[in-house]
């Protein structure tokens, strides 16, 4: 039974900092839900009372992170609405410049709005859109613009973190979200942790869960950030600090402050809440959520760089532009 309530919003306080979560209607109710034949569903359990939130989730969806400035503030679709929305994503090409291309064959491409009928996945700010940058990180992109444009693919760090299958901007937890393929993520509880295996780039996060979070020593960063989760009711909440300066999501840097939210809201549903906070990038903290759904297929390995050839063979092929440019053969 696919969520289609519409929920309301409200602000909570996690870690000092506001988050923004969706919590009306059927969105966040979701400890009973009617389904006809069976009466009615509750939560699934864990052996050890927990809620099930294991299994493989998509969040394939065409519905943008942003609200379109077309949509002003109209957060909601109606339901004729998002038929005929969704009939105009259906029609279009997967990339401006594709017709029948190598893209079309290999690209993931949403076609149907989230569940909620929300017209963006960003519901706080209410118009939909993400804060902009400070000045100070606005002028820290344009630095970092210009120096990958000064000596582009000189070195493998002149590539970016997914083109060297280090991380990717969708995978997790900078947050996760939809990417033009691999949108899979499955999910193990142990009384103690959670597993989120994420298809693109193959990561794997451990998040250990508990009452009690353990700082990482002074000094230490990571590509994922540092992750610790607690139960709030039936939902989980996970945070995580820590990251290194060049995870970069839309401007962010090392002050990243990211809260996410997983609770099941109907039996083919996870609702994945993300409040992102960062004083030192962003004009205010901003929230989104996905209601991901089930999957029937597997998560495969994502087998990035085939014996490590494709890195040197674009530098190989740097090199050679520079020659052709230098005029020379050899």
């Amino acid at each position: 039974m696919t969520l289609s309530g519409v929920p309301d919003t409200i602000g909570l306080t996690s870690m000092g900092s506001r988050v923004s979560c969706a919590v009306g209607g059927l969105a966040l109710l979701g400890l009973q839900l009617a389904s006809g034949q069976s009466g009615v569903w509750k939560v699934p359990r864990t052996p050890d009372g927990k809620p099930d939130l294991q299994g493989t989730w998509t969040n394939n969806f065409a519905t943008p992170l942003e609200r379109p400035a077309a949509l002003a503030n109209k957060a909601f679709f109606t339901a004729d609405e998002v038929a005929a929305w969704e009939k105009d994503v259906s029609q279009r090409p997967a990339s401006a410049n594709d017709t029948v291309s190598d893209p079309v064959v290999w690209w993931e491409k949403g076609m149907k709005a989230v569940s909620t009928r929300r017209t963006s996945m960003v519901y706080d700010p209410p118009d939909g859109r993400i804060p902009p940058l400070i000045p100070i990180a606005q002028k820290r992109m344009a630095e970092a613009r210009a120096e990958t444009r000064s000596h582009p693919d000189s070195t493998p760090e002149d590539f970016g973190l997914m083109v060297r299958c280090i991380v990717s901007p969708v995978g997790g937890p900078v947050p996760m979200l939809p990417g033009p393929y691999n949108n899979n993520y499955q999910i193990v509880q142990t009384p103690g942790y959670v597993m989120i295996t994420v298809e693109m780039i193959h990561d794997v996060r451990i998040i250990p869960i508990g009452p009690a979070r353990v700082e990482p020593a002074s000094g230490v960063t990571q590509w994922l950030g540092e992750s610790h989760g607690h139960w709030e009711g039936d939902t989980l909440v996970v945070d995580t600090t820590n990251f290194t300066s060049r995870t970069r999501f839309r401007g962010s840097d090392e002050n990243l402050h990211l809260i996410e939210r997983f609770s099941r809201s109907a039996p083919d549903t996870l609702l994945y809440q993300f409040t992102v906070d960062d004083p030192t990038a962003f004009t205010a903290p901003w929230s989104a959520e996905i209601p991901m759904v089930t999957s029937d297929g597997s998560v495969y390995e994502f087998a990035c760089h085939e014996g490590n050839q494709a890195l040197p063979n674009m530098l190989r092929i740097a090199r050679g532009a520079e020659r052709l440019k230098a005029g020379t053969s050899k």
